[in-house]
């Protein structure tokens, strides 16, 4: 079967573990002027939950629905932009968001690069950006080089994701004093719970000491197996202890994703009426409904 024809499959969201009828998040209007982006950090300190995969479908869909959309590799593996098409480890560091995060007088606009869906572009990272970490930390105001090498990006685009590295390090500070809002992507496991409260003590921090705008929009439950007991557990305890931070989709663990980053491109283009399409232009709705994005 082709991807693109794949039989779109129910999207989870909690609403079923809680007993509650699903609330209806209708199609956004278009907007007539673009800019003053909304910037968001996708982050967690635990690897392998999903953020890539989140920051790209996410972007995407917002995409489709006419937003003007910049995503942002800020992981020294490149993922971001090896799950757009681009191997960034052969690119020149001039070409990559290291260089804009570096150097004041760079030209960000021509390190910008367009993906295959119209209205969503990235900026590229490779292993060069893992230098930055002791750089940013020695200088003084280290701590504010991305939000000034994005601030001249906010007035064209409507929506600016960050992808962070899993860690807690100077690039990642970066990002969350360069972001207005926060979405972290949750494994529904038992140990990606106990995570979570460091974590957000950390955001805390960042916010009491950094960037008083900071806040968590929300709590993404991914990978979600709903055959398994553990992860309807882990989630339930989530809704339990965060009942206002947490989405309402979910993202559910499927083949899909994998594939995806074989061919470059988001799953809203590649399998674009599976489950998980579908699941991502309704967390796309979920989001502005919350404010999170115009």
């Amino acid at each position: 079967m082709n991807a693109k024809s794949t039989i779109a499959e129910d999207v989870a969201t909690t609403s079923t573990l809680l007993g509650t009828a699903a609330k209806s998040f209708p199609t956004p209007a278009a907007l007539t002027e673009h800019g003053n982006a909304k910037v968001i950090s996708i982050f967690n300190q635990k690897g392998g939950v999903g953020k890539t995969t989140s920051t790209i479908n996410l972007g995407a869909a917002l995409a489709e629905m006419g937003r003007r959309v910049l995503l942002v590799d800020f992981d020294p593996q490149g993922g971001l932009s090896l799950g757009l098409g681009v191997n960034a480890h052969s690119l020149p560091l001039e070409q990559t968001v290291y260089y804009a995060l570096m150097t004041p007088t760079a030209n960000v606009d021509e390190i910008v690069l367009k993906s295959s869906v119209p209205g969503l572009d990235f900026l590229p990272a490779n292993r060069d950006l893992g230098t930055a970490e002791t750089t940013l930390g020695a200088e003084i105001g280290g701590q504010q080089y991305l939000k000034r090498a994005l601030a001249p990006l906010r007035d064209y685009y409507d929506v600016i994701l960050i992808d962070c590295q899993p860690t807690m390090g100077q690039l990642t500070i970066n990002a969350l004093v360069a972001s207005q809002e926060v979405i972290v992507p949750m494994q529904c496991e038992y140990f990606a719970l106990h995570g979570f409260i460091e974590l957000k003590g950390n955001l805390d921090k960042v916010k009491n000491f950094l960037n008083p705008e900071l806040r968590l929009i929300g709590i993404l439950a991914t990978m979600y197996d709903k055959k398994t007991s553990h992860n309807r557990q882990v989630l339930e305890r989530i809704l339990e202890q965060f009942p206002e931070d947490v989405f309402e989709t979910i993202i559910a663990k499927t083949i899909r994703f994998p594939e995806t980053t074989v061919v470059g491109e988001p799953i809203t283009t590649y399998a674009t009426t599976s489950g998980g399409a579908a699941s991502y232009r309704r967390l796309a709705r979920e989001l502005i409904a919350r404010g999170g994005a115009r």
